[in-house]
């Protein structure tokens, strides 16, 4: 299995950014995929789940609304747009295996994403 994140950076409060996730080693259609993130100090946080093919999404409370998550099964690539952003969504942003309930143990390495003025 290899996942490996890509998209971050630096961005001002209400900037947007658009992560990918390169998936490989695995049938990635046939997997209900995840962001997860992780602040400074913090443990990891679910952000946002998608099922395998209809699109079917769900968010964490705190990007609901300001997140979307898509995926593109041909090119087995997970990807998060995320709008309005704010200094507390700095983190590291995984793409992971599994739904909100998930070890999330089969996870890429990580793309930081800082936001401030």
């Amino acid at each position: 299995v290899q996942l490996v994140e890509s998209g971050g950076g630096l961005v001002q409060p209400g900037g947007s950014l658009r992560l990918s996730c390169a998936a490989s080693g695995f049938t990635f259609s046939n997997y209900v995929m995840s962001w997860i993130r992780q602040a400074p100090g913090k443990g990891l946080e679910w952000v946002s789940t998608i099922a395998t093919r209809r699109g079917t999404s769900w968010y964490g409370d705190s990007v609901k609304g300001r997140f979307s998550i898509s995926r593109d099964n041909a090119k087995n690539t997970l990807f998060l747009q995320m709008n309005s952003l704010k200094g507390e969504d700095t983190a590291v942003y995984y793409c992971a295996k599994g739904n909100q309930f998930s070890s999330w143990s089969e996870r890429g390495q990580g793309t930081q994403v800082t936001v401030s003025s």
